[in-house]
Parts: C-alpha cells; sequence; structure tokens
C-alpha cells in the first residue's frame, strides 16, 4: 500500500506542475482533465502526509523510550506522544485503505433519473410521485438544481413516469444506490375498507453523459414532432413543441415535452440519449465483472426490490443491507444522508473484504 502512496504522491506532484504549465492552461480539455485527477488525488495526499508525520512522531518517541535513561516526568510525556501517535498511525492507515479503493468514475457527473410507477396502478403512480418529491427535497438540501425532462401526470396527481436531471457536485456518487424496484405499503386514498396494499415504482440512476463521450451518428436517428399533452392526455401546448428521438442502432426512444420551444425540448432529448447510450456502453463493460458487481452495494439492476417504505408502522427497510429505520416521513421529506451513508458504508465494507482476498 505504501508503495502504492508514494507513486500517487510522485503523480500529484507531476500534475500540480502541469497544471502551472501555461500550454496547459490554454488548452481547456487538458486543464479540466488535469484539474479533475489533482482534485481526486489531494485528499490521498493530505492524509498520506498526515500520516508520515504520525508515523515520524511514533517512531522518535519509540526510539527514546526504547534507549531509556529518561526522567519520570519526561518519560510520561514521550509515553504520552508514543500512545497518542501509535493510534493515529491505526487510524490513519485504515483511513488510506478506504481512500485507495478504486473510485467510481462516475461519482461526479451529474445524473439523469426515471421513475416508473409499477405493480399498482395509480396507487403506484402516487408513490413514484412520492418518490419524486423525495429525491427533489434531498437536492434542494444539497443545493443541486433539478431541471424535469419528460412527465406523464395521472388526473390524481400520480406520476406514470418522469426523467428529469440533477445537476451538483457528486450527484452520481449519491444517487447511485437509489436504482431499483421500491415498494410502498399503505392504505390509498381511494380504499374504503382500509386495508394495506402492496404497490411499486422503479427508479434508474444514469451517470449524464457529456457530448465528447458518446459518438452519435445524425443519420442513426429520426425526430417526430408532437404535442405536449398534461393528465389526462389534455393538451397544454397548440404547437408541436414535444420531440421523440428513435436511435435506430440501439432502439433506444427519448422524448421531451416539458420546454415551451421545439429547440429547447430537442437538446434536453438529445441529453437523455447521450446518457442512455453512455449507460448501455457502460452495462456491456461492467457486465464482464459481474462478480464483482455482485459482492457490492448498489449494483444498480433495476429488477431488484431494495427497498420497503411501510407506512402504517412509520418504517423504511433497505433489504440489501438489512437497515430498518421508523422515522418514514423525515426520510420522505428528503432526508436521505442516514440510508445513502450507510450504503455507501456497507459497499466500502465489501470492496475492502474483496480487495483483501485478491
Amino acid at each position: 500500500m505504501f508503495d502504492k502512496l508514494k507513486l500517487t504522491e510522485k503523480r500529484f506532484e507531476e500534475v500540480n506542475e502541469k497544471l502551472m504549465d501555461p500550454n496547459v492552461v490554454n488548452d481547456n480539455i487538458a486543464y479540466r482533465d488535469l484539474m479533475k485527477e489533482f482534485k481526486t488525488l489531494t485528499p490521498i495526499i493530505e492524509k498520506y502526509r498526515e500520516y508520515l508525520k504520525e508515523k515520524q512522531t511514533f517512531d522518535e518517541s519509540k526510539e527514546l523510550l526504547d534507549a531509556g535513561g529518561l526522567d519520570k516526568d519526561f518519560r510520561e510525556m514521550v509515553q504520552e506522544e508514543y500512545d497518542s501517535s501509535k493510534e493515529a498511525v491505526a487510524t490513519i492507515t485504515e483511513e488510506l485503505k478506504i481512500l485507495l479503493l478504486p473510485k467510481d468514475p462516475n461519482d461526479d457527473r451529474n445524473v439523469i433519473i426515471e421513475i416508473r410507477g409499477g405493480v399498482g396502478g395509480e396507487e403506484a403512480a402516487l408513490f413514484a410521485h412520492s418518490l419524486f418529491r423525495m429525491y427533489s427535497m434531498y437536492a434542494e438540501n444539497k443545493h443541486w438544481k433539478i431541471d424535469v425532462m419528460n412527465i406523464n401526470e395521472t388526473e390524481l396527481g400520480g406520476i406514470k413516469e418522469i426523467s428529469f436531471s440533477v445537476e451538483g457536485e457528486g450527484a452520481y456518487s449519491r444517487f447511485k444506490y437509489e436504482s431499483g424496484t421500491h415498494r410502498v405499503q399503505r392504505v390509498p386514498e381511494t380504499e374504503s375498507q382500509g386495508r394495506v396494499h402492496t404497490s411499486a415504482a422503479t427508479v434508474a440512476v444514469l451517470p449524464e453523459a457529456d457530448e465528447v463521450e458518446v459518438d452519435i451518428n445524425p443519420a442513426d436517428l429520426s425526430f417526430d414532432t408532437f404535442r405536449a399533452s398534461g393528465a389526462g392526455g389534455q393538451h397544454i401546448n397548440k404547437t408541436e413543441s414535444a420531440v421523440r428521438i428513435t436511435h435506430a442502432p440501439s432502439g433506444v426512444v427519448v422524448e421531451c415535452q416539458e420546454e415551451r420551444s421545439q429547440r429547447e425540448n430537442k437538446e434536453k432529448a438529445m441529453k437523455m440519449l447521450r446518457t442512455k447510450l453512455y449507460e448501455m456502453a457502460l452495462k456491456e463493460k461492467t457486465d464482464k465483472e459481474v462478480a464483482e458487481r455482485r459482492s457490492q452495494i448498489g449494483s444498480g439492476d433495476r429488477s431488484e426490490r431494495i427497498r420497503t417504505y411501510n407506512y402504517p408502522e412509520g418504517r423504511i427497510t433497505d433489504h440489501r443491507i438489512g437497515l430498518t429505520i421508523y422515522r418514514l416521513e423525515y426520510i420522505l421529506d428528503g432526508n436521505l444522508d442516514e440510508v445513502i451513508d450507510a450504503l455507501a458504508t456497507a459497499d466500502q465494507a465489501a470492496k475492502l473484504s474483496a480487495q483483501s482476498e485478491e
């Protein structure tokens, strides 16, 4: 590990030097990439240098204690320094192990989230709306920007499906644990007998792709325009501003109708298309690493039932890590950090375990 840290520190110094090179500063892409690497390496190097400082203190105090001949007061002071630095070295070593874990290259990206009401009809659509509200409030707490790209609502205020982007530093690193099937158990407003119903909604979290990362041949695209409509199919736009794009090679179809102009809807639809094609390429790559993914939390399998929201008991249970919290309304109000932190910690533990077995 420490050989790796030495090489990492050397790379950190190289990157730092390049960032001061006028030729690099004038190359926007190279400068952006190096700044991203610098930002990734900085916490590792800061922690490593903290380790070196504590290790030096530990070695010096150990040497004094081993040599002997110290008076009582000085020996007590050195012993205290020895004990303190020994504990710090052990703690920092564990922190460095986590920092050196392979970082998900998508963690700093913005995301596009898709929510679809599943089993349960209107009740599933209302639950999908609850999930959208929860994610919107969470993003607001983080000062991230939300932009609805496409929505299909029901007359009772539910959501059959919705696509929206979340723009903010580290958005994917937090939202990626939300991919999967979310199940709700509650008494629907339309239920006169007071019986608890179970319904579900699926969530897909996609890392947003940059234009340069996905090569799309314009000849592979077909564009359709139509009138944007509201709940119940009532037209809310008399012009054909909504846009549907079909990508022939993959069969991917995206549409956007939230903006007033066709141009803006087309731009958003293209962003969705790039992101979906990027995700497909990622999936093809990660399918070759199935064994590794199964050993970790949050693989992003949308068919996997990941969480249950039980209203009668005020309980939320995440089935991947066996976490149960009896503060359902609090979490639905966008206070998701407790759940996401627990998932991230479990993910780190799984990766550390897999690393130690290699």
